[in-house]
């Protein structure tokens, strides 16, 4: 599988309660930065690395997702959408757009930008017998709490909770599944990936895929300033 092969899912369906006034009005994606929503910026980027297939999983406000973004032809790609009547949470929302999903495809969350190298998790994935692969990064509480212990290709452990000293790894906010995990995922109902997550670990299915580069995301107002800071030295403007 090459990543013009890839199906990405982009979860954006959540309410985003950190950014306060910014987000009564607009879903956290389409938070305005150097007069582009974010979900722009994560879509061109997927764009440059040869991902042509797209599901949106919208929720709060999606219609304006909808409005702006269509059937993708204008940025080069093609959108799909799943709508999430209520909350279902990010486990939830896989579920909810199980007719939509191919057999393997990758999640990643609609506030967060990433820089990976999508052929060589997809070799790796490949080259392993299971089901679900998480993508980590090394980061000593630096940019959150730190909620991942690995175990050579493995996660050994994941939680939020857990505040010991051990968990040097966050979850990076990409995730490769085969389609048969949606198993696991309950029907119409809230369920996270903090629920899955361990399952998955303690299945021995949860493969580690530690990404060097740091990531940024939007859900906070830091995190949000701290993008702009890199839009402005690294994003020009788009020329399609």
């Amino acid at each position: 599988m090459k990543p013009e092969d890839l199906q990405i899912v982009i979860l954006a369906g959540g309410l985003a309660t950190r950014l306060g006034t910014l987000t009564k009005t607009h879903p956290k994606s389409m938070v305005m930065i150097k007069d582009r929503p974010f979900l722009e910026y994560q879509i061109r980027s997927l764009k440059t690395k040869g991902i042509r297939d797209i599901v949106l999983c919208i929720g709060h406000l999606g219609d304006q997702i909808v409005d702006y973004f269509g059937d993708g032809k204008k940025f080069g790609v093609h959108i799909t959408y799943s709508v999430e009547r209520m909350p279902f949470g990010t486990a939830g929302a896989l579920k909810n757009a199980h007719g939509l999903l191919n057999d393997v495809f990758m999640s990643i969350y609609g506030d967060s930008y990433l820089c990976l190298d999508f052929d060589q998790i997809l070799e790796f994935f490949k080259s392993q017998n299971k089901i679900a692969l998480m993508t980590v990064y090394r980061n000593l509480n630096q940019y959150d709490r730190s909620n991942t212990i690995l175990d050579g290709i493995m996660v050994k452990k994941y939680s939020k909770s857990d505040k010991s000293e051990a968990m040097h790894y966050i979850d990076y906010g990409a995730n490769v599944f085969r389609k048969e995990v949606l198993e696991m995922i309950p029907a119409n109902q809230f369920y996270s990936f903090e629920e899955l997550f361990p399952r998955l670990v303690e299945s021995g299915q949860m493969l580690a895929y530690e990404v060097k580069e740091r990531f940024y995301e939007i859900g906070s107002p830091g995190g949000l300033v701290e993008f702009g800071r890199y839009v402005e030295e690294h994003c020009s403007k788009p020329k399609f």
